[in-house]
């Protein structure tokens, strides 16, 4: 992770359908108001700080899925298969299979990227459910990582008219 707290490394999903059922994660919510963060920062700090402190390990430090909602959402981190006594720290229970696309843009053109994500999903026979997004860039390193970049990465759920099709584990 670096400095700012964007991750360094992230997934390589792009364009694949990942199965996320069963995976370790630490999850938290955070207040939202009309689908906007409220100190979105020092929640991702607090979270950092909370899995720092039970000693668990990341599969990608700083790497972070944010799901909104009208008034609250949640940060999700994806950590190495643990036990934990916490009740932050739970396995996403199936089904949780999710389409990744990566959007080279802000989130002011993230619709550029979502809408054909959407519209390929509903083809498929799939039904798209949560969205979340993931902030592999922040201002201060936009342009050493060569642009803004965020990770949408979309849970769906079989439609009536679905064929299956591979999905692979995070790890």
């Amino acid at each position: 992770m670096t400095t700012c707290g964007c991750p360094e490394t992230y997934p390589p999903w792009n364009g694949k359908d990942v199965d996320l059922a069963g995976q370790c994660v630490h999850r938290l919510s955070i207040p939202t108001f009309f689908h906007m963060p409220l100190a979105y920062e020092a929640y991702t700090r607090r979270q950092a700080e909370s899995i720092e402190q039970l000693g668990l390990k990341e599969m990608w430090p700083g790497f972070t899925l944010t799901r909104m909602g009208m008034l609250g959402g949640e940060i999700l981190r994806l950590l190495e298969d643990s036990q934990s006594p916490s009740r932050l720290v739970q396995h996403l229970t199936p089904p949780f299979t999710a389409n990744v696309a990566l959007h080279p843009g802000d989130i002011g053109t993230i619709a550029k990227t979502v809408q054909p994500q959407q519209m390929a999903l509903v083809e498929s026979g799939r039904v798209p459910k949560d969205l979340f997004l993931s902030y592999l860039t922040c201002p201060l390193c936009t342009e050493r990582k060569g642009g803004d970049k965020i990770l949408l990465v979309r849970r769906w759920t079989p439609g009536s008219n679905f064929k299956a099709r591979p999905t692979i584990k995070p790890r």
